[in-house]
């Protein structure tokens, strides 16, 4: 049976576009496409791949709450078994977190537990790190504190500048996270009792790391 997937994307969508291009083979379809601002390239991705999509404009609502039932009653309509954030520069309330436990992921542009947030290369360049990276984890209703699931790294050269470094971060992001779609959608990723199994194997705190 076939993983049935809603995206959530703010921007330009180059995640979502690694996902659109791994979803054949990789065991999930992508039901719908949802960004909270309209004109962004991501959905003119979700076009041209005849994937629906939908803007929810957050401004448009009085309050984060209002918001989130909104999202929430457009993904109910699909029932996904998976939500993935891609770029998704809203942070979900608890009640919507909770209404889907178990079944959002994130990626985030850092080596989590560093630097949650945003300008994430910058601070990294800043704390004169050797080593910067992505992870992918479960979302909870802690800001970018979720279980980790899997990182990717790579190093720090001295030349590197915040622009260089999301660059090739972002290489990283659109291999690491179909992979982990993949998972889920195989049936071989879960989260019970706050603990990530990957093939009914508990991983460690910082995830399946590759390199």
């Amino acid at each position: 049976m076939t993983c049935r997937v809603v995206i959530l994307i703010s921007g330009s969508g180059t995640n979502l576009q690694a996902l659109i291009d791994a979803a054949p083979k990789s065991g999930f379809n992508i039901e719908m496409v949802v960004s909270n601002k309209p004109g962004v390239f991501g959905l003119e991705r979700a076009k041209k791949h005849k994937i629906p999509s939908k803007v929810i404009e957050h401004p448009s609502f009085g309050s984060r709450e209002e918001f989130d039932r909104a999202l929430s009653s457009t993904i109910d309509k699909i029932n996904p078994d998976l939500i993935v954030l891609a770029g998704f520069m809203r942070i979900l309330g608890a009640e919507f977190v909770r209404r889907f436990k178990n079944r959002i992921l994130n990626i985030h542009p850092s080596l989590l537990p560093k630097y949650p947030g945003t300008n994430t290369h910058q601070r990294a360049l800043d704390a004169g790190d050797k080593k910067h990276g992505a992870t992918v984890h479960f979302v909870t209703e802690d800001l970018d504190c979720g279980p980790i699931i899997a990182q990717d790294s790579i190093l720090i050269n001295p030349s590197d500048t915040a622009k260089t470094l999301a660059v090739k971060i972002l290489e990283k992001e659109h291999i690491l996270y179909p992979q982990v779609v993949s998972w889920f959608a195989s049936g071989r990723l879960k989260l019970e009792n706050d603990k990530v199994l990957l093939d009914q194997r508990v991983l460690s705190p910082n995830g399946s790391t590759t390199n």
